[in-house]
């Protein structure tokens, strides 16, 4: 990778409820993913957190509560070098959870549903396991 080439990222949400965690699932694939979505240029990670939520889940993310979970990254096996990055964070919402725009489905997975989900999730749900929150 040069070091002028721009790594990949999104910005997701981490909700937890009840040891379950907030996946989507876009039209036309099976896997799961975080809800979130790529920064538009100029937009913070809080615009676009909001921006993102409010056009999958139709829900308002309080960005006043919003708290880094973590920084996660996939690295290429040819080279080691940062082939994705997903900046996480958890946050309180206000209305639906309803799958609207590209989003076909959400659900609530526990850690025994990790293999339904990408691999930089993965990491996710492990994180969250370790912690106790998917038991």
């Amino acid at each position: 990778m040069d070091e002028d080439e721009v790594v990949p990222e999104k910005v997701a949400w981490v909700l937890v409820r009840d040891g379950r965690v907030l996946v989507t699932r876009n039209r036309g694939v099976e896997v799961f993913y975080f809800p979130g979505g790529k920064r538009e240029p100029g937009e913070t990670d809080a615009e676009t957190l909001a921006r993102e939520i409010d056009e999958e889940l139709r829900s308002q993310i309080d960005t006043a509560t919003m708290v880094h979970f973590g920084t996660f990254e996939t690295r290429r096996e040819s080279d080691g070098h940062t082939e994705f990055r997903m900046i996480c964070y958890t946050a309180e919402h206000s209305g639906p959870l309803r799958a609207s725009s590209e989003i076909a489905a959400t659900d609530w997975f526990a850690y025994g549903d990790r293999s339904r989900v990408s691999a930089v999730d993965q990491m996710v749900f492990d994180m969250l396991h370790s912690a106790g929150q998917l038991p």
